[in-house]
């Protein structure tokens, strides 16, 4: 291995268009899923983890954190290779949470860029992705907005 560094494959702020959109791969979500999640945050809330409290329950079954499939978007939109070594920070977030996941759905996420905005003195600029996660059937399960702090291309010797 060289002491070279790689180049970023993520986009740079200055090439964040107004309006594109992008579309990740599908994750299905497993039990397995749900426990470690459970196991690594503390929360062990029966509708997540108690199958037999779940069957008498409004929802029937059990059904995934909202953060564990927020957690899985985010993933799969760094998967995209976006924001891959160009992404300087995580500025913000809001989102709705609208239908259940189950175990056995896939989930895939669909962003939009919305707006940037130059910010030099923090070495690049904020983008706002529209962020829409839909379920097998095409069902919105949590929409909202993403903010990150994007790098600046270098600039040309």
């Amino acid at each position: 291995m060289s002491g070279e560094l790689e180049a970023p494959r993520g986009l740079y702020f200055e090439e964040f268009e107004v309006g594109a959109k992008m579309r990740t791969r599908g994750r299905t979500i497993t039990e397995a899923d749900l426990v470690q999640f459970a196991a690594l945050t503390g929360d062990f809330n029966p509708m997540h983890t108690d199958a037999e409290y779940c069957k008498t329950s409004f929802m029937g079954q059990r059904v995934a954190h909202g953060m564990l499939t927020l957690s899985y978007a985010v993933g799969q939109a760094y998967q995209l290779g976006i924001l891959e070594r160009t992404v300087l920070g995580f500025r913000g977030l809001e989102m709705k949470f609208s239908v259940p996941v189950y175990i056995g759905d896939t989930i895939h996420v669909e962003i939009e860029v919305a707006d940037k905005k130059e910010a030099r003195r923090l070495g690049g600029g904020t983008v706002e992705l529209t962020i829409r996660i839909v379920n097998q059937e095409g069902k919105v399960v949590q929409r909202g907005t993403l903010t990150l702090l994007m790098a600046s291309q270098p600039e040309q010797a």
